[in-house]
């Protein structure tokens, strides 16, 4: 927060991981799941972010709202949800407004007067936010539970003009697909086995909604085929998804002699313990296309 010429002075945040569950839920408990969140954080802000405008007496807070679902924006508060991505595939919700459904979720909250104000695709918003601290910035990128990224055009087709020149243009690359993309069987085995197989194929491969359930197919066929951790496979290894790509990053980054971090997470997440000590798990976390 700051204002266009103090930028920003300073900014608190929180990571929220959303429960599975409500990936293949309905909207309406998607959404309270996050306005809940958003109070929640609310609640324990600092004195100095408690501002807002004041309304009849009360003070309303203006929330901003990113979102990387494919939308129709159709104002700068207005989007209509074209169609579900990125694992989830919720019973209704396409062909509504996400702006409207999350105010009314914020207005299920008692206690607080939230107004949702903007809407902006969350490559599109990665970009403004880079040119909000340089001038010069002309291309966002997201590499997070999804993958895209978009530029500014400023060579624009004489039938298509704006006030500034320019436009910016929005990707898609999770969609981008073609047989020169190196697959595994681990990455033909998810993408078979997903809400939307077939498609978001480079999204599959590279975002991190994906990448913990990656290892952890690998890992199971390792259990199964070398006795990994023992003799049988232990269950948790059977649940997708159970293990979070922040978990596998932490292995990953594991360079302690005897592999202590691997251990615990191991330990957390599955209940097992490593039979095969030489076997370094950061190698098949670095290399998919690891094979037996």
């Amino acid at each position: 927060m700051g204002g266009p010429n103090a930028r920003v002075i300073k900014q608190e945040y929180e990571v929220v991981a959303i429960p599975r569950a409500l990936l293949l839920g309905t909207s309406e408990e998607l959404f309270d799941f996050i306005a809940q969140r958003l109070i929640s954080f609310i609640k324990l802000e600092g004195p100095e972010f408690q501002r807002g405008h004041n309304w009849n007496g009360h003070q309303i807070r203006e929330l901003g709202l990113t979102i990387s679902f494919p939308i129709c924006q159709t104002s700068h508060n207005t989007g209509i949800l074209i169609k579900w991505t990125e694992g989830f595939k919720i019973a209704d919700g396409v062909g509504k407004d996400v702006v409207a459904m999350l105010q009314s979720a914020m207005d299920r909250q008692k206690g607080f007067q939230i107004r949702v104000a903007v809407l902006i695709n969350d490559t599109v918003g990665t970009m403004a936010g880079g040119h909000y601290w340089n001038d010069d910035v002309m291309v966002g990128v997201i590499l997070g539970t999804n993958t895209n990224a978009c530029y500014v055009e400023c060579n624009l087709p004489e039938d298509i003009q704006t006030k500034s020149g320019k436009m910016v243009i929005y990707m898609e690359w999770g969609r981008f697909w073609s047989s020169h993309l190196p697959r595994t069987y681990i990455d033909e085995q998810l993408d078979n086995e997903s809400v939307n197989p077939g498609d978001r194929g480079f999204e599959k491969m590279t975002g991190a909604m994906y990448l913990g359930e990656i290892v952890r197919r690998v890992l199971a066929r390792m259990a199964q085929e070398a006795n990994l951790f023992g003799d049988s496979v232990p269950t948790k290894l059977k649940q997708p998804f159970i293990l979070l790509t922040l978990e596998m990053s932490k292995m990953h980054a594991d360079e302690s002699p005897d592999l202590r971090i691997v251990d615990k997470v191991l330990k957390d997440v599955f209940d097992v313990r490593m039979c095969m000590q030489p076997l370094k798990i950061q190698d098949i976390i670095c290399d998919s296309s690891y094979t037996l």
